[in-house]
């Protein structure tokens, strides 16, 4: 990784998330006073005194348990270790020192990694300070007291982070890496199809739906360029959604698809698309994102002459408002095509972030109405005077007409279809602002 990347480690409980979530700025790690909330690595980006960074919050470390589930958290944890360049130990002021964290500082220790020690909770400093010494004995260094939920003590960690951080990377500044959310709903194949991409055990897999709570980053890079892989949190539907930890979940996939350039729509082929896969599309689509419609599973699915493109008809037949979005058909258990999906998403973060000059663009808008005119209503004709790309991501067109009333959505269609002939514009949506102008201000 180009910029430090600082890992948060310590027990279940001691207030990791609730941390992370306020050096980043952001509420993004899953906040409950549950142990065991935070499952997977996430990932955010901060600053401090003007240097970028990278801080991941993981799942608590429980040494002794030998619940799956604990231990892949344990696995994650120490998959984060080994890739920071700095470790936060956090551990609870209130509590003291527990076995649990001997045993967690012997194994930092281990990794010879550069270590903060937080004390956390330690809501009274006044009070609290006096039961810092304890901390001195786990043999890791000066332990900082801090209160995570009240803000106190913050700045004098960071400080202590950035003073451990490697010398600073030239290309640091130059972040050209394309974000792709992998969305669906639960259990369609997205963790597998992250981990089948970076052949390690990035987030936990297994065949409970939902397993996959919060949205998780992985920076990636291959022969085709530089990635930022988002596994997301599966969209339940609304009546299953019982929890408070799921509606966040929710809420963080729609973030993440917020945060993406490019968003991998993954269908389980056995399944075919379902409201649910409608409603998450949906939602990518009107975020404005490039989209690619990734059929998994391809490889269990029963086959004859023509399955392939009679399973594309239904998909667009049910997905129409998607008709611009590539499909490719993958197995993320057997890698089947999914190197494919790279040249793909080049194509589609391009084609979204496409910007045409104001000249061509009415070249192109003068030849469509020659070819159909523009509506009529009661003797009025519609007359389009010019347009121009007001924005990408997505392509955004505004077009000046006489009057608005005139532009029905029918024509509106039309001409995002000839824009699309001549431009390509592939995997993105395109908008059409209408803006009324009088023909004698020309």
């Amino acid at each position: 990784m180009s910029k430090p990347t600082v890992a948060i480690i310590g027990k279940p409980n001691v207030g990791k998330s609730t941390f992370f979530n306020y050096i980043v700025g952001k509420r993004i790690s899953i906040v409950e006073d549950t142990p065991g909330v935070t499952r997977d690595r996430i990932y955010a980006e901060t600053n401090w005194r003007g240097r970028d960074f990278t801080v991941i919050d993981t799942a608590g470390i429980e040494p002794k348990s030998e619940d799956i589930i604990i231990s892949q958290m344990r696995e994650q944890a120490q998959i984060a270790i080994e890739i920071a360049d700095v470790i936060v130990f956090l551990t609870d002021i209130k509590q003291g020192i527990t076995a649990a964290d001997q045993e967690i500082a012997v194994m930092l220790k281990k990794s010879k990694k550069p270590i903060v020690l937080v004390c956390n909770k330690a809501d009274n400093m006044s009070k609290d300070k006096n039961d810092i010494y304890e901390f001195y004995n786990l043999g890791i260094g000066e332990p900082y007291p801090v209160s995570a939920a009240n803000a106190l003590g913050i700045g004098d960690v960071l400080d202590a982070i950035y003073e451990k951080f490697p010398e600073k990377n030239e290309n640091e500044e130059n972040d050209d890496r394309i974000k792709v959310a992998v969305i669906g709903k639960p259990n369609v194949g997205k963790s597998s199809l992250v981990n089948k991409i970076i052949g390690e055990n990035r987030a936990i897999v297994s065949s409970i739906a939902g397993t996959t709570r919060d949205a998780i980053d992985t920076e990636y890079e291959n022969q085709y360029g530089k990635y930022v892989l988002i596994d997301t949190a599966g969209i339940r539907r609304k009546s299953k959604v019982t929890e408070s930890i799921e509606k966040f979940s929710i809420m963080r996939t729609l973030l993440a698809i917020e945060r993406a350039d490019v968003c991998l729509m993954l269908l389980d082929a056995t399944e075919g698309v379902t409201d649910q896969d409608a409603k998450i599309a949906g939602e990518a689509h009107e975020a404005g994102k490039g989209i690619i419609i990734v059929v998994n599973k391809w490889d269990e699915y029963e086959k004859e002459t023509g399955t392939l493109e009679n399973y594309k008809k239904e998909i667009y037949n049910k997905l129409s408002y998607l008709s611009y979005a590539p499909i490719i058909f993958i197995s993320a258990k057997t890698g089947q095509r999914v190197e494919r999906l790279f040249p793909l998403i080049n194509n589609v973060a391009e084609q979204n972030a496409k910007r045409i000059p104001t000249a061509v663009l009415n070249q192109v808008i003068n030849e469509a109405i020659a070819i159909v005119q523009p509506p009529t209503d009661k003797g009025r004709r519609l007359k389009i005077l010019y347009g121009t790309q007001a924005t990408t991501k997505p392509p955004t067109f505004v077009i000046f007409v006489n009057n608005k009333e005139l532009f029905h959505f029918s024509y509106e269609r039309y001409l995002v279809n000839q824009i699309r002939k001549e431009f390509g514009l592939e995997g993105t949506p395109v908008r059409i602002i209408v803006r009324e102008k009088l023909e004698k201000e020309e």
